[in-house]
């Protein structure tokens, strides 16, 4: 018998900075929007495994979207005539987020970004925080620089593998073979020069040092990181949820790409923060269903497997939890 993923793809049509952008995204399950974005130069596949939960799917409707140039969406038809080389920009990243969010008629959702979509997390904090009802920044911080390099997309290098190489000591030596190196194909498959002009947003358009403090604390938002990560380090994290008011920072055994790279740690991990987005929006979750891994929703978010873990109280309400 034929065996098939329960995810459903499809287009919609984004209006942005005065252009259409025929936008591929993925979803399944129904309850509360969880949009996901993905990491730089690669596409929305990063999040396969949890778009194929059931667990997480119970509760949420996961939705994974193709950033313009990325993945199953192309450029903008005028893409040849440009000038200037690709480059993502906080301004348009900002505004393609919430006017995808909008063409899909999602009413406050979740957003959940890893690396450069964890750092603009802060951005939409800042100037949209009534668009979303949660925030989850994953291996994210108020500034990484030192990315932006020219040999990331030069005529004498195979940018593929270049990109996808380079990326491979940001992964947890711990996580299985099988999806390191899988995630290591989303990378040396991207489209030429995109992993350079992502990181032209992570790490010179998104300095947010002086700004995060600014974030009023009303949205909550949740930060997690790998011990393994070097580009976003745990102690980038934790200085940087340090400045945000009623944040959570959660310190994992784990790399810069949790998602793709060991879904099954990542989900012990993830677990008890959609168990609090749950209990805290109990009207769109799936009516008296189980929550993840089997638990009521609004349980103990130290019940989430069997993972040990410590807390310490930071000011201001913050907690710093360390995996």
């Amino acid at each position: 018998m034929n065996q098939h993923d329960p995810i459903v793809g499809r287009y919609v049509y984004v209006q942005c900075e005065g252009k259409t952008y025929r936008t591929y995204y993925e979803e399944c399950g129904e309850g509360i929007p969880l949009v996901c974005l993905h990491t730089a130069g690669t596409h929305g596949t990063q999040y396969r495994h949890q778009l194929c939960d059931p667990d997480m799917t119970q509760n949420f409707r996961v939705i994974a979207f193709d950033l313009p140039w990325h993945g199953k969406s192309l450029p903008p038809s005028d893409f040849y005539l440009m000038e200037d080389e690709y480059k993502l920009t906080t301004r348009f990243y900002c505004e393609f987020i919430v006017a995808f969010c909008r063409a899909l008629d999602l009413r406050k959702p979740v957003i959940m970004g890893q690396s450069m979509g964890g750092n603009v997390c802060l951005s939409l904090a800042l100037k949209y925080e009534s668009e979303f009802s949660a925030l989850i920044a994953l291996e994210a911080c108020d500034y990484s620089p030192g990315w932006w390099i020219d040999a990331l997309h030069h005529p004498h290098i195979h940018g593929g593998e270049v990109v996808a190489t380079s990326i491979f000591g940001l992964m947890s030596p711990e996580s299985p073979e099988e999806y390191r190196w899988e995630t290591w194909w989303y990378y040396a498959s991207g489209g030429p020069g995109l992993f350079k002009g992502d990181l032209y947003f992570y790490s010179v358009d998104s300095d947010y040092r002086d700004q995060v403090s600014k974030i009023s604390g009303r949205l909550p938002i949740y930060f997690l990181t790998g011990t393994y990560d070097f580009a976003c380090t745990p102690e980038m994290t934790e200085r940087t949820a340090e400045k945000v008011k009623n944040s959570e920072c959660i310190i994992f055994g784990g790399g810069h790409f949790p998602t793709s790279e060991d879904p099954v740690r990542f989900k012990e991990v993830i677990t008890p923060v959609l168990r609090k987005i749950m209990a805290q929006d109990p009207e769109r979750r799936a009516s008296g269903q189980a929550g993840l891994n089997g638990g009521r929703v609004g349980a103990s978010s130290a019940s989430a497997g069997s993972t040990s873990q410590t807390t310490r109280v930071a000011p201001e309400g913050r907690r710093v939890i360390n995996l």
